[in-house]
């Protein structure tokens, strides 16, 4: 999708009323902030944003007079919309707007505006250029100009830090109110997010980012609002249930990551020679060989104090080739759940066995051709044999145990 010229007002006989940007104002209870927010955006999107735009106010389940402010302005205004959703939640409200919107790039801002509106069409215009699938306005990115609290800022960095350590995010905002994304993407990634509150916008990066989706961001500059009504401690507590609920569909499967990278994940960069998805595949193959081989090291070195050097060499790669394939299954082939799990241990201890063969025949003849040999001849000797042995292992591993699975980029 490319939107690189402003569209026509006029197409012949036929007018054209369909927005580029549907900008959504979730609401609850904000009879009083939602006027002057309303009218400050609409001034500026027309003073500055070159394409056709709607507000959407999606109030959720107000209970003061924000539904009659929103109609008085939806009447004012011919780009202001107003939906009023019985049942409360941001997610919810975001969620039905952008399912049932037909513009091209769907975005979403707290009525608070506590971000600079200069940031919108750095935010949209890669969307709209096709560039990117995703864009977030960044706190915490280099460049953004932040006003706040210490409590609040120790929050948000704890939050995401927590992000990059237990589901190993990539983004680095995932709370700021201030995000856009494009239709098409919507449509196929949205029935999939199933929280309803604060966390649907980390819910919906998480599975964004592991589809392999491009998210842009943009460094904002950003003024807490002190009169904001998040509840700071129950919105975090529900925000690390929605991780750990997450996490446990990622590690079981329950998500059908693979299939949603199938619909809507960048293919890679075609390289003349090299298969797709190798050099990451080999990347990240090379990582676990490294950790598995010095993991076999200590391990062998340990036995042979009590053992002969056939039967430490036995015990240590068998206890690492286990772990070495549960690895490469999840790390390098992007495999999850429990599907197949037992069959591809069965074929990674045939692969098991080429290694064992390898490096017990070069022990072997290091035995023949030595009487006596020191232990550091051993280990340079089972270091080259493991060398042969890992490309071996990866070859077999990508042709034949874990055939068909593409990887993560």
């Amino acid at each position: 999708m490319s939107l690189l010229t402003m569209p026509s007002q006029d197409t012949g006989s036929t007018l054209v009323t369909t927005p580029v940007l549907d900008v959504v104002v979730p609401v609850y209870n904000e009879e009083i902030d939602l006027e002057p927010c309303i009218r400050r955006l609409h001034g500026y999107l027309t003073a500055h944003f070159p394409y056709r735009f709607r507000i959407t106010i999606a109030d959720n389940a107000s209970v003061d007079g924000t539904a009659a402010v929103a109609q008085r302005l939806r009447a004012e205004f011919p780009e202001v919309e107003a939906v009023h959703l019985s049942l409360k939640g941001r997610g919810r409200a975001l969620n039905h707007v952008w399912t049932h919107s037909d513009a091209a790039v769907l975005a979403y801002m707290d009525v608070d505006l506590s971000t600079d509106l200069g940031a919108l069409l750095p935010l949209v215009a890669p969307l709209i250029s096709g560039h990117s699938d995703l864009a977030i306005g960044s706190r915490l990115a280099r460049g953004s100009r932040v006003v706040r609290g210490a409590k609040r800022e120790f929050i948000s960095r704890g939050y995401n830090l927590i992000l990059r350590t237990t589901m190993a995010a990539r983004f680095s905002d995932a709370q700021c109110g201030f995000k856009a994304i494009r239709s098409d993407v919507a449509r196929r990634l949205l029935p999939m997010v199933e929280d309803t509150g604060w966390f649907f916008d980390t819910e919906m990066l998480v599975l964004a980012e592991r589809a392999g989706l491009r998210i842009h961001e943009v460094p904002v500059d950003w003024v807490d609002d002190p009169d904001s009504r998040v509840d700071i401690v129950s919105t975090a507590i529900a925000d690390l249930k929605g991780i750990v609920r997450i996490t446990r569909a990622l590690s079981t499967g329950k998500l059908p990551i693979a299939a949603l990278r199938q619909q809507l994940g960048r293919n890679p960069l075609p390289v003349q020679g090299v298969p797709s998805g190798l050099t990451g595949q080999l990347i990240r193959f090379a990582g676990v060989g490294v950790a598995s081989t010095l993991a076999y090291l200590v391990l062998y070195a340990l036995l042979r104090v009590g053992v002969g050097a056939q039967a430490a060499n036995l015990i240590a790669l068998l206890v690492t080739a286990v772990a070495n394939t549960a690895a490469n299954r999840r790390l390098t082939f992007g495999v999850s759940g429990a599907d197949g799990a037992l069959r591809h241990q069965a074929q990674g201890l045939v692969v098991f066995g080429i290694g064992l063969a390898l490096t017990s025949g070069s022990l072997a003849l290091l035995d023949a051709a030595s009487t006596q040999p020191s232990r550091l001849v051993e280990l340079v000797v089972l270091i080259l044999a493991n060398l042969i042995a890992t490309a071996v292992r990866f070859l077999l591993m990508r042709v034949w145990v874990f055939r068909g699975s593409r990887g993560r980029s």
